[in-house]
């Protein structure tokens, strides 16, 4: 696994892109009336898969038995968010190793641009047999469509 604890002043200052607006809705809120912890992780996720979707053949993928993995996620939570703020979300690519890569996820309060969380999460792309396959050649193009990554480890 990648070392996740390393972020480049590159990576971090690179300009977002947000796919993903999501408005706060009383059904995100916990019992101190702000987002709980566990919603953050969806709404990760949900604009994760929107990068994907817009950027790779997913259904290639699945036909050639490849699958996008998630193995580890580290979550900053650095502002509460209440019920009718509007979020922006972004990912981008921030590091690649020899079997896996970290995504740089944020988001925003779209009204104040203030970072509410920001997490990096490991992924691996899974061949029919379960294992981790190397991201080299084509494989690696398709995983770069998200973007350029801030840092290569082990190339």
């Amino acid at each position: 696994m990648l070392d996740t604890r390393a972020v480049s002043q590159e990576a971090v200052t690179q300009p977002m892109e947000y796919l993903t607006e999501i408005k706060v809705r009383g059904y995100h809120a916990d019992f101190y009336g702000h987002v709980n912890n566990a919603r953050y992780l969806e709404f990760l996720e949900e604009d994760r898969w929107a990068h994907l979707e817009s950027k790779i053949d997913l259904k290639k993928w699945a036909s050639l038995g490849l699958v996008f993995l998630v193995v580890n996620i580290n979550v900053n939570y650095r502002k509460a968010v209440a019920v009718d703020e509007v979020l922006q979300l972004s990912t981008k690519l921030y590091k690649v190793g020899n079997r896996s890569a970290i995504l740089r996820q944020e988001i925003h309060l779209k009204r104040s641009g203030e970072t509410a969380a920001d997490a990096l999460v490991t992924f691996v792309i899974q061949d029919q047999s379960g294992r981790a396959v190397a991201l080299e050649g084509n494989l690696l193009k398709e995983i770069e469509k998200i973007g350029k990554p801030a840092e290569s480890a082990g190339k």
